[in-house]
């Protein structure tokens, strides 16, 4: 996300390509944007860009042709006449996730590009507002949110004493890795910057923040010391205000880092800079508003409860150590049920179509043999073999079946055979001898 070193760059990055160059006609915006419509349109206009903490002021300044100067006397009393000349339009942005801008060619306009200032030169060219997660804002005829505190690089003296002055605020009864994001005393520390400050100063993220910034208030200098040497003092043994200006400083004149299109080793050296965010070794925990902060030795204090750290592991080590994504799979549930000490009988029955795919090699293999038996006599079978206990009163189930059959079968025969004799005898006649007569 971008923090203040970020908007500072957007900001350089503005004031170096739009130098000399003169913009034209309306300025458009996305269809897909949700951001408010610029209502802003001249023949000629130039763009100037001003930071401060977390937010970055584009003013539209419209010139004269034929002297190519500033209107800015004529357009501030220009009133209602419509043949006047335009008046300045300022627009704020806060950036969001990945918000940036970029002067690029107009055949090569960025996908996600939701605000566009052309040139007047041909072919045109095309300074945009570029955002892919659109969480971006900004605000026509914006000014600076009065919420947010001085900015932490341009305005340090007011800063520090905005902090020092309100630490009976209930902002500073949290964690100092919390409150250091807090944009009413902090404007332009974000993730990262914190993680960097508490790092350097080895102090645990969830110590209480007034705690911690209540021993700012004592700290004095010998008066006895020359300039040269105070400076040098607060150079070698900084404090944590004194942090908050001189890390994004540092940031800031690394480079572009990824603002120049062409440049390439800017967010290496930014990688490069950073000791403690997301760097191997490093511990992390989410706080109390979900984001995460990286550290290292014990939290604090104000640790939430019952939550472990998480320790950030080096890539290279992982992929040396760890087998390959093969031998790491998770086995499923049925590999574990086979897999266990009790084998699955042989015979049971799976159930749809995907599963039966899945377990053809098993089905089909020795250990298991084709299935003949039909499905009912499979569950039988399984039934009967998972549970030893219901063996015996199984198969005494099973001879009585065969009796009844048996004797069944005994007496239809035994029936047949009365039958086929009831048919074949015929009229019984009885026969006198005739000595009896």
């Amino acid at each position: 996300m971008p923090e203040g070193p970020e908007l500072h760059l957007a900001s350089h990055y503005v004031n170096t390509v739009c130098a000399g160059l003169l913009f034209s006609g309306k300025v458009e915006k996305s269809a897909v944007s949700k951001n408010p419509e610029v209502p802003f349109e001249s023949n000629t206009y130039v763009i100037s860009a001003t930071p401060r903490g977390k937010e970055v002021k584009l003013t539209l300044m419209p010139v004269k042709e034929e002297e190519s100067l500033p209107l800015a006397e004529e357009s501030s009393t220009a009133g209602q006449d419509p043949d006047s000349p335009p008046q300045p339009m300022d627009v704020v942005f806060r950036f969001g996730m990945s918000g940036s801008f970029k002067l690029v060619p107009e055949a090569e306009l960025p996908k996600h590009a939701h605000l566009r200032f052309y040139t007047r030169e041909s072919p045109r060219r095309i300074l945009c507002f570029v955002d892919f997660r659109r969480f971006g804002r900004w605000e026509v005829q914006g000014t600076w949110q009065p919420d947010r505190g001085p900015c932490v690089m341009l305005e340090y003296e007011k800063f520090r004493e905005n902090v020092l002055k309100n630490l009976s605020d209930k902002a500073f009864d949290k964690p100092i890795c919390e409150a250091l994001l807090n944009q009413k005393f902090f404007n332009g520390i974000g993730n990262y910057l914190r993680a960097e400050i508490l790092y350097r100063l080895r102090i645990p993220p969830f110590e209480k923040a007034r705690t911690v910034l209540e021993a700012l208030q004592h700290r004095e200098q010998d008066p006895a010391l020359t300039l040269s040497k105070k400076v040098k003092l607060k150079r070698e043994n900084p404090d944590l205000l004194e942090l908050c200006h001189s890390l994004p400083m540092e940031v800031f004149h690394l480079g572009g880092k990824g603002y120049d299109p062409e440049s390439s080793d800017d967010f290496t050296a930014f990688q490069q800079w950073l000791r403690c965010y997301y760097v191997p070794g490093m511990k992390s925990l989410r706080d109390g508003n979900g984001r995460t902060i990286w550290f290292q030795g014990e939290p604090g204090p104000m640790a939430p409860k019952g939550k472990k750290s998480r320790k950030k592991h080096s890539r290279g080590k992982a992929d040396s150590d760890a087998p390959s994504s093969k031998e790491t799979k998770p086995p499923s549930k049925r590999s574990s049920k086979g897999s266990s000490s009790h084998e699955e009988p042989q015979g049971t029955k799976k159930h749809g179509r995907k599963k039966k795919e899945l377990i053809q090699g098993a089905e089909n293999s020795p250990a298991n043999g084709p299935k003949k038996r039909h499905a009912r006599a499979r569950r039988k079978g399984s039934a009967c073999q998972d549970s030893p206990e219901t063996k015996a009163p199984a198969e005494g189930k099973t001879r009585s079946r065969r009796r009844a059959a048996a004797y069944k079968s005994t007496e239809v025969a035994a029936g047949g055979s009365r039958k086929r004799q009831a048919r074949t005898d015929g009229p019984v006649t009885t026969v006198i001898p005739l000595s009896s007569l």
